[in-house]
């Protein structure tokens, strides 16, 4: 890694934690702000969550572990309850970098992509509509909401990002460090069974 995309990183890992930033605005951010503009010195997301682990233990040891942990239960408690959608846990909180600063991020796989919305309504849950950009490169629709999280005692973003049931197929597909990108309960479970 250059110099340049190794400041990038560093810096871009200070928001990510700080300010519950994505990683690619973040990098942007980061280039901007140490005069950097050429887009060969970005650094690749890895570089940055490595830099974002690095951050956490150095500045956040005491407190990060149980704000995650807070975060996956409270990812728990939303994937039991929207269970026949497949859900899946993906972002920071399954990646284990959050912060009480990060929204959780649920994937859900549906054969009829207005049933979750229902659903929500019948339990008069408040929700906005947007958009992310889908598996096949087409945008999909994802429903914002903000719930209670009991163990920070402040409300939390969650996101549900709407998929196609045929998802779910590829999306459990892991990377070059054997890593996948996303869990189910079963695995979220695992990772709260197991100690910090």
């Amino acid at each position: 890694m250059s110099s340049a995309s190794n400041e990038i990183a560093l810096t871009a890992a200070r928001i990510v934690v700080e300010e519950g930033m994505e990683y690619g605005p973040a990098k942007r951010r980061a280039a901007k702000q140490l005069g950097l503009t050429g887009r060969g010195d970005l650094p690749d997301n890895d570089q940055v969550e490595a830099a974002v682990v690095e951050y956490l233990s150095l500045f956040c040891a005491d407190t990060q572990p149980a704000e995650l942990h807070a975060l996956r239960e409270l990812a728990a408690l939303w994937m039991e309850r929207l269970a026949e959608f497949r859900p899946h846990l993906s972002g920071a909180v399954w990646r284990g970098t959050a912060t009480r600063l990060n929204d959780i991020h649920l994937q859900l796989y549906c054969d009829d992509t207005k049933s979750t919305e229902i659903l929500l309504l019948n339990q008069g849950v408040d929700y906005e509509v947007g958009s992310a950009p889908g598996p096949r490169g087409q945008p999909v629709d994802r429903l914002s909401l903000t719930v209670d999280c009991p163990a920070l005692n402040e409300p939390i973003g969650l996101h549900l990002t709407i998929l196609d049931a045929d998802d779910l197929r590829g999306a459990l597909k892991r990377d070059a460090q054997g890593r996948t990108e996303r869990g189910d309960l079963a695995a979220l479970r695992r990772l709260l069974d197991t100690p910090a």
